[in-house]
């Protein structure tokens, strides 16, 4: 076991969804300065779902072209662009164009899909490549994946959020004037004015850039480095020479060594016969529905149902509070990772109770949500305390649900990793395209305004 290999697989991790996550934890110093404000999150989750092109087109071809897709070539196109995209974000995104005599934040948005594009494709790609590597390594990629997370947020963190000051501001010619956030008293209007965070979201932007570098330059080492060579799988299974059976049959009994033994219930080794047609026939056809659907519901909360609406259940508690639960929900996702690497429980009875956990957690937050601009306890500091709380948990209990399961179809082969990401981003878009409508449409959610919104005691 090569902890040079451990590092790097850690550091490739990490440009999985470091862009977006970087997108996320940023949104409470960017939604104040941009035309589209509170339903910048609800955007931002339909452009991640639109660009599930790049995993729909890379699953197809495994389906129906098996063998025949490289990943590393992919994979290098994608982490290049992920490159490129933050770069030009650090220096566009507050640029807006008048579309439809309305100004929108036209450059923001579009590189946002680019990364969304970089980030989903990352899915179906890093997770097979990660194949190629000794099973021990996919968790150590899992942990970085998880870091993806927690670097933005610890950076977010460091930079602080402005404070809020509400100013009285005379206007002339009120009556042709509008003005985002503010009610106009007379002559005079209440205005929200935020003071700068300590760095700029500009060198924000220019940071994650340097992370999908460090991301880079750990692919190409795991691709090329001697010490690297002597950890990988025997690269005939990734041949076309072999059909996804044989490959996969390769893989597991290659994967059976003795620092993965411990992760194998003795049950499961003594098993001869398989009980379904998936995989390696460990779990039976309903646990693999089982086991999907899980996966679908709980990246569907948290890709999706859950961020778009993250802004109304928090910010009507204070910038602050909206700050700390993007960032330490951030940071839940890692530890998750690494309770699953010392704490790994396949028991699917487990999986569904914690998943049932997690869900009730985020349907408070989905409560709060519905409740803005006036939510439950939003007079009291206790209501701070117990959203940010509900965020960090939720985001704990189903990010431990999605490793495990990554955990155990890993050992189920490779084409197991890649239906894998296909469901991801599958249950990720229902979630997607189901609040959509209700947030930016039929605007079910209203915002509120921190100088002027008075809520009932």
């Amino acid at each position: 076991m090569s902890l040079l290999t451990h590092v790097l697989a850690c550091l490739f991790g990490m440009g999985s969804w470091v862009a977006i996550n970087g997108m996320w934890v940023e949104l409470p110093l960017i939604v104040p300065e941009i035309p589209e404000g509170w339903y910048l999150p609800s955007y931002l989750t339909v452009l991640i779902q639109m660009a599930n092109i790049g995993p729909l087109f890379i699953t197809l071809m495994h389906r129906f072209r098996p063998g025949a897709l490289d990943e590393r070539p992919v994979i290098y196109c994608i982490v290049v662009l992920g490159v490129i995209a933050t770069f030009l974000l650090a220096f566009f995104w507050r640029n807006t164009v008048t579309v439809g005599g309305a100004l929108h934040s036209v450059p923001l948005l579009v590189l946002s899909f680019l990364l969304s594009v970089v980030d989903c494709t990352s899915s179906v790609t890093f997770l097979p490549f990660m194949m190629r590597l000794r099973p021990q390594y996919l968790t150590t990629y899992f942990a970085g994946e998880g870091l993806s997370g927690l670097v933005p947020a610890l950076v977010a963190l460091i930079q602080g959020v402005g404070v809020v000051h509400c100013e009285n501001a005379t206007l002339a010619g009120t009556t042709n004037k509008t003005v985002n956030n503010s009610i106009l008293i007379g002559s005079a209007e209440l205005q929200a004015v935020y003071q700068p965070a300590k760095f700029s979201a500009q060198v924000f932007f220019m940071f994650l850039s340097a992370m999908m570098v460090v991301s880079l330059v750990a692919f190409i080492l795991l691709n090329y480095h001697p010490a690297v060579a002597r950890e990988r799988n025997n690269d005939l299974y990734f041949s076309g020479d072999l059909d996804p059976g044989q490959r996969d049959q390769g893989l597991s009994l290659h994967s059976q060594t003795p620092e993965q033994k411990p992760m194998i219930s003795p049950q499961e080794v003594a098993r001869k016969e398989p009980r379904s047609s998936f995989g390696m026939g460990t779990y039976s056809t309903l646990e693999v529905v089982f086991i999907f659907v899980v996966l679908a519901w709980v990246n569907a909360l948290t890709n999706a149902v859950l961020p778009s609406v993250q802004s109304y259940s928090c910010l009507p508690y204070g910038n602050q509070a909206y700050h700390l639960a993007a960032t330490m929900a951030a940071v839940a996702n890692p530890v998750a990772c690494f309770i699953a690497m010392f704490m790994p429980v396949r028991s699917l009875i487990f999986m569904g109770f914690l998943t049932l956990v997690g869900t009730g957690f985020g349907a408070y937050i989905m409560a709060m949500a519905a409740l803005s601009p006036c939510p439950l306890l939003i007079h009291s500091a206790s209501g701070t305390v117990v959203i940010v709380l509900a965020w960090i948990l939720f985001v704990l209990s189903l990010s431990y649900v999605k490793v495990i399961i990554g955990v155990i179809l890993r050992d189920e082969g490779h084409s197991a990793l890649v239906w894998c990401g296909a469901v991801v981003q599958l249950g990720s878009m229902v979630g997607a395209l189901s609040m959509f409508p209700l947030v930016s449409v039929y605007g079910l959610f209203k915002s509120g305004d921190p100088c002027n919104t008075k809520c009932p005691m």
